[in-house]
């Protein structure tokens, strides 16, 4: 049979295999920005995956932009050269026709912080802490770290520091470059009422707010050649009356359209300490409603953990790719079980080292995956 999940799709200047993009995933452990062996171990392990399109972590534009001591950085010339190191060995193992994005992001407010393991907590001051910075000088939360406001001058060097980013991804041969705009990060901040107190032409309405986060849209879209796709992971809604909804998605969404975004992936929530109903698809009206009302390419992200519910977001019009995260930590091969479960066995390359785990092939497959084998 033919799926709707493995159909190729083009964004922009790129063309991807298939519908499934590997969502951004913090690692937490690089060495001052640089990326190291344990990246390289986890982009070569996504690389055979299968998947259409592969971005890397959250990557900081400064060093302050961090958000932890461990987060992936592309602000110096070691960095660069550390990325270059993984992604030549994660390009060599690749499946036929993958694509790579780099995902660039300052953290703003929410930077300075412990890794995951460590507590998540802002550093302490034993900890090598550093000021942070964002719109107004409004606290994330309950012993955080109060940010400096950020003046004019402050924004044209965050702006350039994106842009000196996106030029050295396009240098890196990136196909894909996306803009962190979601999860409270800066760019969020600027856009949430929540955390933009700011009187000047950048606070108050919605388009105020969203003046800087499209002037950096703008001056990216600008630096990176023709070739290079070009997006940004949005807010669908931040989970409470008082911030963003959906209805500003698709404002945001149409504004970045009309200044040369190639798409744009709807997730939501980390600007305040809200409960979100989390469960599967639980952000994917959000996509569908900005992909009906924008008609900009349009990615689905959040609790999309299993085949069939991917080839039905895609199959039902929804959205037209989807962002995949944690399930591809609990199974790299992810990607050849989904073809298995849709029948789509005969519309992806697996590695000819590895092929004679295939169904059919090997008689183990029914033990190992029973699920997939039972959906036939």
């Amino acid at each position: 049979m033919t799926s709707a999940l493995f159909s190729p799709v083009t964004i922009g200047p790129v063309t991807l295999p298939n519908r499934i993009v590997v969502s951004p995933m913090c690692q937490y452990s690089a060495d001052d920005g640089c990326a190291n062996d344990w990246h390289q171990m986890h982009l070569m392990q996504l690389a055979m995956s299968g998947a259409g399109l592969i971005v890397l972590e959250a990557t900081a534009t400064e060093r302050h932009a961090r958000i932890t001591h461990g987060c992936l950085g592309l602000y110096s010339d070691a960095n660069e050269a550390s990325i270059a190191r993984v992604m030549d060995a994660a390009r060599r193992v690749a499946a036929k026709g993958t694509k790579w994005g780099i995902q660039l992001s300052h953290a703003g407010r929410k930077s300075s912080a412990q890794r995951p393991w460590e507590g998540r907590a802002a550093l302490g001051p034993l900890e090598d802490p550093w000021q942070t910075e964002s719109p107004s000088a409004l606290a994330a939360g309950a012993d955080w770290h109060t940010p400096k406001e950020m003046t004019r001058s402050d924004m044209d060097r965050v702006r350039d520091g994106f842009v000196a980013a996106a030029v050295r991804a396009a240098r890196l041969g990136f196909d894909v470059v996306e803009i962190h705009a979601a999860h409270g990060y800066l760019i969020h901040q600027f856009l949430s009422p929540i955390a933009n107190l700011r009187t000047d032409a950048y606070g108050g309405s919605l388009e105020n707010r969203m003046a800087f986060p499209l002037e950096i849209a703008v001056a990216v879209r600008k630096a990176l050649p023709d070739n290079v796709g070009f997006g940004l992971r949005i807010t669908g809604s931040d989970w409470t009356p008082e911030g963003l909804g959906v209805a500003d998605a698709v404002a945001f969404a149409s504004a970045l359209k009309e200044v040369g975004a190639d798409y744009v992936c709807v997730s939501s929530g980390g600007i305040a300490t809200v409960r979100i109903p989390v469960g599967p698809n639980y952000q994917v009206p959000f996509a569908a409603e900005v992909k009906a009302n924008v008609g900009i390419h349009t990615r689905a992200v959040g609790m999309i953990a299993e085949a069939n519910q991917a080839e039905e977001i895609i199959a039902s019009g929804q959205a037209d790719t989807v962002a995949v995260g944690r399930a591809f930590l609990d199974n790299p091969r992810w990607v050849w079980h989904a073809a298995e479960r849709l029948g789509a066995e005969d519309q992806m390359t697996y590695p000819p080292q590895y092929e004679r785990s295939k169904r059919g092939l090997w008689a183990g497959a029914k033990l190992a995956r029973p699920v997939a084998d039972s959906a036939k």
